[in-house]
């Protein structure tokens, strides 16, 4: 069981900063569905500078890794830009602006790769995971599945959402933003610059994207395959189950991220090993309960109002 539980964090830690990256773009109207996309592109610049520096051979492992997240979240916030540009200066259609960052982004990684790499899989070596933190790994039972075998990336989800609680809900920028995203217009008419406050928002959602998609990749493989299996899009089921407030969405990250892992360890789990169902059935369970939580659930949805509603400056 400890082992399962241990096992589900790799799932829960990138879609719980995922989902946030997405809550801190759609608190402030701007719909983010390029979350697939930003993932995989700061996934593979990312995993790309953890190769280049484990090949020097003179960094530390966790600072190797803790680079590779940055330089992940750094490209994350440079892309999205491109959605925040067309998507509040230019009020071009949010859904389109974001897809075609999700339809660039594989595009862009495997042109990349095969042209520089002479392949599309960038190699690395996953070398991030750490037995035992001294004396609070020696504590009884929670020790035991917080701090030993565990990444750094972990601590950092958890720093991650902290922040974002506090920075939505206890901050004067917060407030702005939660403003910007229910009613605009009265937003702009205290003096709220509704273009400057969105931009924070976007980028800040590219930049936790794009370090989400380091996390997983860094931690599930010894390579980078252009792709994030999808979690991108898991991550808006999250974020939505998670009905836009932090802590439910890390609620919602945990029963998703727990799923995952049942689908992909179930051979370690005698109950279900046992019924020989095809590895596919269990493959495609995450995804299954997604829908059937939506679909309960997105009833009582209570999404920022003028989500997704251009907003036009120039026309007051």
């Amino acid at each position: 069981m400890i082992n399962i539980i241990q096992l589900s964090f790799v799932s829960i830690i990138p879609l719980l900063i995922v989902a946030l990256g997405g809550l801190m773009s759609e608190k402030s109207g701007v719909t983010n569905i390029a979350l697939e996309g930003l993932m995989l592109i700061g996934g593979f610049i990312g995993i790309w500078t953890i190769k280049i520096l484990q090949t020097s051979g003179n960094v530390p492992p966790q600072l190797v890794y803790l680079i590779g997240i940055l330089v992940g979240g750094i490209v994350g916030g440079l892309v999205v830009t491109v959605h925040a540009f067309a998507s509040i200066k230019m009020n071009a259609d949010q859904t389109i602006s974001a897809t075609a960052i999700n339809l660039f982004a594989p595009a862009f990684a495997i042109f990349t790769a095969r042209s520089v790499l002479g392949g599309q899989q960038v190699i690395f070596n996953p070398e991030f995971r750490i037995d035992k933190i001294p004396i609070l790994g020696d504590i009884p039972l929670l020790g035991e599945i917080f701090f030993q075998k565990t990444y750094i990336s972990f601590y950092i989800g958890i720093v991650i959402l902290l922040a974002v609680w506090i920075l939505v809900y206890k901050t004067k920028l917060g407030l702005r933003i939660r403003a910007v995203g229910e009613n605009p217009h009265a937003a702009d008419a205290q003096g709220i610059n509704i273009y400057r406050v969105r931009y924070f928002s976007v980028i800040s959602s590219g930049v936790l994207a794009g370090m989400g998609g380091v996390i997983f990749v860094a931690t599930t493989s010894g390579s980078f395959d252009a792709t994030v299996a999808g979690m991108g899009f898991l991550a808006i089921g999250v974020l939505i189950f998670g009905n836009w407030s932090p802590f439910r969405v890390l609620f919602a990250a945990i029963f998703f991220g727990l799923f995952r892992t049942i689908s992909s360890a179930y051979v370690s789990i005698a109950f279900l090993n046992k019924l020989n169902l095809p590895s596919e059935i269990y493959l495609i369970i995450p995804y299954l309960v997604t829908l059937i939580a939506l679909a309960f659930t997105s009833r009582n949805s209570r999404a920022p109002k003028a989500i997704g509603k251009i907003y036009d400056i120039s026309s007051r």
